[in-house]
């Protein structure tokens, strides 16, 4: 089998048990993301299909904020695998440079497979799909789904963002309604119009059943 197959099968195995928002089908959504931004650009498109496979193989959130565990277990595996060591190199800084963080977490490494695997992943934090995701790592987490008491924090630094517990409504504006704005691609950016746009019209039909509006 391909390096690629291979690794399929083995993010496949590793997320078997992972939170809904973080599984394996997070992966292959991010995965199908890439592919389809990858067409309209110039890139090496095996680091393109393994940043996009092992950008998640170890989310810090679940591995109480260690950022390295990610980055260690896809080298370990890219390794085995006998990858070449550039590749590898490359793919562990998409790992360690994708995260959102509040916006506040400056990237030290740039390259064209980063911003489509970046854009990728933010895709699927946005629309119909970022709606779901966000309410289930909420209920995940035990947070309130709306308080009207607790606003949003913005400008968090990195530490309270990680460690926020605000209700889930509050991630809308900390950071889904922001992503539109931070696409790189051409692709990423025409895609993210219309899954904004589900989010404010979602908003607006929250808060209209919330105050008991017709």
């Amino acid at each position: 089998m391909s390096v690629i197959d291979n690794t399929i099968l083995f993010v496949k195995q590793k997320l078997e048990n992972a939170e809904a928002g973080h599984d394996w089908f997070h992966i292959e959504r991010v995965y199908k993301n890439a592919l389809l931004i990858a067409r309209e650009e110039e890139c090496d498109l095996e680091v393109v299909k393994l940043g996009a496979l092992l950008h998640d193989i170890a989310d810090s959130k679940f591995n109480d904020g260690d950022e390295t565990v990610g980055p260690r277990i896809a080298r370990e595996f890219l390794v085995g695998q006998n990858v070449e060591k550039e590749k590898i190199e490359h793919v562990v800084n998409i790992i360690e440079n994708i995260s959102f963080k509040d916006g506040n977490f400056e990237k030290k490494f740039t390259s064209i497979e980063l911003e489509i695997v970046q854009d990728a992943d933010r895709l699927d934090a946005i629309g119909a799909i970022g709606i779901a995701r966000t309410f289930n790592y909420g209920g995940f987490k035990n947070r309130q789904l709306y308080n009207p008491n607790i606003p949003p924090k913005m400008n968090m630094t990195k530490e309270e963002y990680k460690n926020s517990d605000a209700p889930t409504l509050n991630h809308f504006y900390e950071k889904l309604l922001l992503l539109k704005d931070k696409m790189n691609t051409k692709t990423g950016k025409e895609l993210a119009v219309n899954r904004h746009r589900f989010m404010e019209n979602f908003l607006s039909q929250f808060y209209a059943e919330w105050d008991g509006e017709k």
